[in-house]
C-alpha cells in the first residue's frame, strides 16, 4: 500500500513537470517565447531540482518522508498554479517563468530522494529493485496520462486551464499522502505484527531521524561508487529528458504529426516506461537472489542502456512518424528497464543515509536533464534534430559501459565504527 501511494505520487508530480512540454506550442505563442527561451524554461525547472536534491535527501533522512514530500506536494501544486497565473501582456514573462519554473523544481526535487528513504524503511533489501520499479512505474502512469489529459484541456479550456486542473490534483495527492503514509511502519497504525517483523528483518538499517547514522557529505560526494553512479545516472537523465521536453515539439514540428495525434503516440514512450519500471526491477531482484547482484543490478543495467541507445539511433532513421514513435517508445523502455538499478543500489549503498546518497545520484541525472533541455535545440539548429538524438544515443551508450565499473558490495558504512 506505501509503495502504490509512492508510485501515486511520483505519477502526479511527472504529470505535473509534463504539462509544460505538451503545452509548450500554446505557451510559447501566448507569452511570445522563442524554442530557445523554451529550452531555457525547461532547464530552470530542472536545474531548480538538480541542485536541491542532496538537501532534499538528507532533509528526509534526518525528518522523515512524511513531512517532507508533504511540504514538496504543497509548494509545487502552489507553483503549478502559479505558472497558469503568468499574464500575456506582462513585459517580464520570461523571466516571471524561469523564476516559477525555478521554485517549482525545488519543489519537487523531494519526491525520489524522500521515497528512496521511505522504501529503504519500508521495503526488505532484496525486495527494493521491484518495489523502486513501481515507484518508477509513475513516471510513466503520470507523463503517459498527460499527453490525452492536457491535449483534452488544452482544446477544450485553453493550457492555463490544464495548468489549474493540475494544481488542484496535486492537492488531492497530499490529501492521500496526510492520510496514509507513516515514515515507519512502527509507526502505522495499519499493520500487522507478521508485516512488520518481516520488513523489520529484511531491511539493512532502522534509523529514520536524528543524525547519529548519518554520513557525512565527504563520504558521500568523495565514494567512488557514488561518483559513478552518478555519472551514468547524468547520461540516464539526458536521454529521459528528452521525452520530457523536446519529444512532443519534435514529433509534431519535424515529425508532422498534429495535436492530437501527438497526444495520442505521445503516450507511447510513457507507456513503455511505465510497463519496463517494474518489469526491470523485478527481473533485477530475482537475477540479483540467483546470480547477485554484479549481474541483477549492474550488468543488467549497462545492457538496458545500450539498448535504449541502438533504439533511439535506429528511431532517426525510421522514415515514418508513427513508427519512429515506437522505436522511440521501445528505447524509453529500454532506458526505464534499468533505473530500479540506481535507486535499489543507491539504498543498498546509503544504508541510514539511503535519502542523501539518492539526492546526489539524483542531482547528476537532473543535471543531465538541464543540460539536454537547453542542448536540444541549439544542436537541432546545427545538425539536425536526428543528429540531437543521435547524441543521445550515444550518451545512453556511455552509461551503460559506466555500469561495468561499479562495485555493488560497497556501502557508506563499511569499516566505520560504530556509534558511541
Amino acid at each position: 500500500m506505501i509503495v502504490s501511494l509512492a508510485l501515486l505520487i511520483a505519477a502526479i508530480a511527472y504529470l505535473d513537470r509534463s504539462n509544460i512540454a505538451i503545452a509548450a506550442s500554446l505557451l510559447k505563442r501566448d507569452l511570445a517565447l522563442s524554442d530557445v527561451q523554451l529550452g531555457a524554461v525547461f532547464s530552470a525547472f530542472v536545474l531548480g531540482y538538480a541542485v536541491a536534491q542532496p538537501f532534499a535527501g538528507r532533509l528526509a533522512d534526518r525528518y522523515g518522508p512524511y513531512r517532507v514530500v508533504a511540504i514538496g506536494m504543497l509548494s509545487w501544486s502552489v507553483f503549478t498554479a502559479l505558472t497558469a497565473s503568468i499574464p500575456a501582456s506582462f513585459h517580464q514573462s520570461f523571466a516571471l517563468m524561469l523564476a516559477v519554473r525555478f521554485v517549482l523544481g525545488l519543489g519537487e526535487s523531494v519526491i525520489f530522494p524522500a521515497s528512496n528513504r521511505l522504501i529503504a524503511n519500508w521495503v526488505p533489501s532484496p525486495e527494493r529493485g521491484l518495489a523502486n520499479g513501481l515507484l518508477f512505474a509513475g513516471v510513466g502512469l503520470g507523463a503517459g496520462t498527460a499527453p490525452p489529459l492536457i491535449t483534452f484541456l488544452m482544446l477544450g479550456f485553453g493550457w492555463r486551464a490544464a495548468f489549474w486542473a493540475s494544481a488542484l490534483l496535486g492537492l488531492a495527492g497530499l490529501a492521500a499522502w496526510l492520510l496514509i503514509a507513516r515514515d515507519l511502519p512502527e509507526r502505522h497504525a495499519w499493520i500487522r505484527r507478521a508485516e512488520l517483523d518481516y520488513i523489520v528483518d529484511g531491511r539493512s538499517t532502522t534509523t529514520v531521524g536524528g543524525s547519529s547514522n548519518l554520513a557525512s557529505w565527504r563520504e558521500i560526494i568523495g565514494n567512488g561508487q557514488v561518483l559513478l553512479l552518478t555519472s551514468s545516472y547524468f547520461c540516464f537523465g539526458y536521454v529521459g529528458y528528452i521525452f520530457f521536453t523536446w519529444f512532443f515539439t519534435y514529433m509534431s514540428t519535424v515529425r508532422g504529426l498534429d495535436l492530437k495525434s501527438t497526444g495520442i503516440y505521445g503516450m507511447l514512450p510513457f507507456i513503455a516506461m511505465a510497463v519496463a519500471s517494474p518489469l526491470g526491477g523485478l527481473v533485477s531482484d530475482r537475477l540479483a537472489r540467483r546470480f547477485g547482484s554484479r549481474t541483477g543490478r549492474c550488468r543488467l543495467a549497462a545492457t538496458a542502456m545500450v539498448a535504449a541507445a541502438l533504439f533511439v539511433a535506429a528511431a532517426t532513421q525510421v522514415q515514418d512518424a508513427r513508427l519512429a514513435a515506437l522505436v522511440l517508445a521501445a528505447g524509453s523502455g529500454s532506458l526505464y528497464f534499468s533505473i530500479s538499478c540506481f535507486w535499489a543500489l543507491s539504498a543498498d549503498i546509503g544504508r541510514g543515509s539511503a535519502g542523501a546518497v539518492a539526492g546526489v545520484i539524483n542531482t547528476g541525472g537532473q543535471l543531465g536533464g538541464t543540460v539536454v533541455a537547453s542542448l536540444t535545440p541549439v544542436l537541432a539548429h546545427h545538425i539536425g534534430w536526428s543528429g540531437s538524438f543521435l547524441v543521445a544515443a550515444a550518451v545512453a551508450l556511455l552509461g551503460g559501459g559506466i555500469w561495468l565499473f561499479i562495485d555493488p558490495t560497497v556501502n557508506l558504512y563499511a569499516g566505520r565504527l560504530p556509534a558511541q
